[in-house]
């Protein structure tokens, strides 16, 4: 039944909800901020690591609940996102769904659209970016779109804040949409059967009727939930002898009947003008993918990287606050207030000891690594915001390939270069579970953090630069081996390399500002807890004496195999608490000469293959579970001994630096 009413949103007592609903890529969180301001909840959707943003709105002095879901192409589930948004749409009733829109691919959206309206949701369209259709020459008949499905269709520019109390205005009063559209005779006499056998539910029986003949198996806890074994039963072999009609998968079927009317409405709504405004950001945009030019370009993005995070970020701002803030004010003044404060020596080591949670802790933290992920997370806003990311993705999508990933695993390798710890959090953007867990194996075993990176370049400017070479070639091929091999065992599935090109624009002030705070904010309530956990079982384990034995029960290894001094297990064991430090320890090796080239190699391949800090394993294990933490920890380990033990025997055959 459709209720063409236009139904005030509110239900007493409880916050009507808002969902922003869209294609990745559209616009929906800069939509969002404009709707809610700034208190935001951001959580994950129950079982399962995707998360789900919550914030609220004031219109009229009445209170919504405005929820931000994943980016989807379908309402029929293909990967954890998608199912995540279904789920949101059948578990929590919408009080009004904006569909956000990208105005130059309206089409594609349309297919969207098609399902919320099957759905019976009131609906609100939102074409956003309409500057940038504008520029390419299309035009939208909103009048008429508006006309067709009966609801109200606004345009925004996000970024300018354009077009957005039109859109509240809009919400209040949402409408259900009254357009119709038929599947064949065939597809409509089995989804009228099993309608019949469904409950009321919060989106149309018709809906989940087509689910179920598409084949979704993610609707299975809901149809277990909600309706007796044996009407799903009679749906399965409704299903099954519905198939029996096509020769080709009935999803397919379903998803080309759609598209056929959504062929039929784009031609009615869209018109595409021959003049395309040329400009900067469209030659900016053929380089940054160009095969050729794109190299160059990405390397000197990286290069302003590493000056901007490596130089500016790891060495100014970490020398500052490291020696001046830490150094001569904030530690002198804890040591004071501990020492009076408190008479036991024990519980003083604990705060201002070598292993003290001010002392080590929370100076790690806040000196050494929050300028490096604070200029790491000002670049990457900056390259997000300017339409880079998606375009390196798709750049370096075929080399990824062979890792049984695509070019989005590009994000969290390039994060790992900044922080490990963080890059594990946003493997959450890969779309399944096969392709999250191949990245955190490779971010654990061979992409070094900047702390690390830092002392790692530092070491390698004494030597030739034949030893750089060395570790860059041998890290690249354990990286590529390694995953090609995962990509083979782990099973799963892979997905295919959607993403939207954005168009190349000059990043907004105000955008790059609030996603370095939030996610600056992020990284003091995630990861600094997570140092601080670290640093405890390091005080314990050296008031135990647990230090001392295992360097002595692994200095074997080290020195038989690794062909490394034996004061080098040290560095390995404390690699394990901060993978700079481990790095820090070989380099006062290497200032003492104590270590020679081949050692120097030898030393920073293991070390940086080696097991990931503490801090990271924490993440993995709460990211990825128990078990796949332990297994990867239990990898990484042998593994990285191995490589260098056989680079060792490598280098000594072929004398290359004797």
């Amino acid at each position: 039944m459709h209720d063409h009413s236009h139904g005030q949103i509110k239900t007493k007592g409880v916050m009507s909800k808002i969902f922003l609903i869209g294609n990745p890529n559209v616009g929906k969180s800069a939509i969002f901020g404009l709707l809610t301001g700034r208190y935001v909840m951001v959580s994950n959707y129950p079982g399962t690591t995707v998360e789900v943003i919550r914030g609220e709105l004031d219109i009229h002095r009445e209170k919504y609940l405005v929820v931000d879901t994943p980016g989807v192409n379908s309402l029929v589930p293909m990967s954890e996102d998608e199912k995540v948004t279904r789920d949101i749409l059948l578990d929590e009733k919408p009080g009004a769904v904006i569909q956000v829109i990208d105005a130059k691919n309206t089409k594609r959206a349309l297919f969207l659209t098609l399902q919320l309206i099957e759905m019976g949701v009131p609906l609100v369209i939102d074409l956003n970016m309409k500057d940038e259709s504008t520029n390419r020459g299309i035009e939208i008949n909103e009048a008429r779109l508006s006309n067709i499905f009966g609801v109200d269709v606004i345009s925004t520019i996000a970024v300018q804040k354009k077009g957005v109390s039109s859109l509240k205005k809009a919400v209040v009063h949402p409408k259900v949409s009254g357009y119709s559209f038929s599947y064949d005779s065939t597809i409509e006499e089995y989804i009228a059967k099993i309608e019949y056998l469904l409950p009321e539910s919060n989106i149309s029986k018709r809906s989940i009727a087509v689910m179920i003949l598409s084949g979704d198996k993610t609707l299975r806890n809901w149809l277990l939930e909600n309706v007796s074994a044996e009407k799903i039963t009679e749906m399965e072999s409704l299903r099954d002898k519905a198939a029996e009609n096509y020769s080709m998968q009935l999803s397919y079927i379903v998803s080309q009947q759609r598209l056929k009317t959504v062929e039929g409405i784009a031609e009615e709504v869209l018109t595409k003008a021959g003049t395309e405004k040329k400009g900067i950001s469209r030659f900016f945009g053929e380089i940054t993918t160009h095969p050729v030019w794109g190299i160059p370009f990405l390397v000197l993005v990286i290069y302003l990287m590493y000056e901007f995070v490596g130089r500016f970020g790891a060495k100014v701002l970490v020398d500052y606050l490291e020696k001046v803030v830490f150094g001569e004010y904030l530690n002198p003044w804890a040591e004071k207030i501990v020492t009076a404060l408190i008479p036991v020596q024990i519980l003083q080591e604990l705060f201002i000891g070598p292993y003290g949670i001010i002392t080590m802790a929370v100076t790690y933290a806040i000196a050494i690594i929050l300028p490096i992920t604070a200029t790491f997370f000002i670049a990457f806003s900056i390259m997000e915001d300017s339409g880079y990311l998606p375009r390196l993705a798709a750049m370096l999508n075929k080399i990824f390939q062979t890792m049984g990933l695509n070019g989005k695993a590009v994000l969290p390798m390039i994060l790992g270069l900044g922080c490990d710890t963080m890059a594990t959090l946003t493997t959450r953007i890969l779309d399944t579970k096969k392709e999250r867990l191949i990245v955190t194996l490779l971010l654990a075993l061979g992409v070094p953090c900047s702390a690390q990176l830092g002392v790692v370049l530092g070491m390698f400017g004494k030597q030739p630069a034949a030893a750089l070479l060395i570790w860059i070639s041998v890290l690249t091929i354990v990286i590529l081996f390694v995953g090609f091999i995962a990509a083979k065992i782990i099973p799963g599935q892979r997905t295919d390399f959607i993403l939207e090109l954005p168009p190349m624009r000059l990043p907004q002030f105000s955008n790059v500002f609030i996603k370095t705070l939030s996610r600056i904010e992020w990284y003091l309530k995630e990861a600094v807890p997570l140092f601080i956990l670290g640093t405890l079982i390091l005080f314990t384990a050296d008031k135990l004496k647990i230090l001392p034995f295992l360097q002595d029960a692994a200095s074997p290894v080290i020195v038989n195999i690794l062909g490394l001094p034996a004061k080098a297990t040290e560095s390995f064991m404390i690699g394990f608490l901060r993978r700079d430090y481990g790095a820090a320890g070989l380099y006062t090796l290497q200032e003492q000469g104590l270590l020679n080239t081949e050692q120097v190699v030898v030393g920073l391949v293991t070390i940086t293959l080696f097991i990931p800090c503490i801090a990271n394993l924490f993440m993995i294990i709460k990211e990825r579970g128990l078990k796949a933490g332990l297994a990867i920890a239990g990898f990484v380990f042998p593994f990285s001994i191995l490589v260098g033990g056989l680079l060792h025997r490598l280098l000594l055959w072929i004398k290359i630096f004797n």
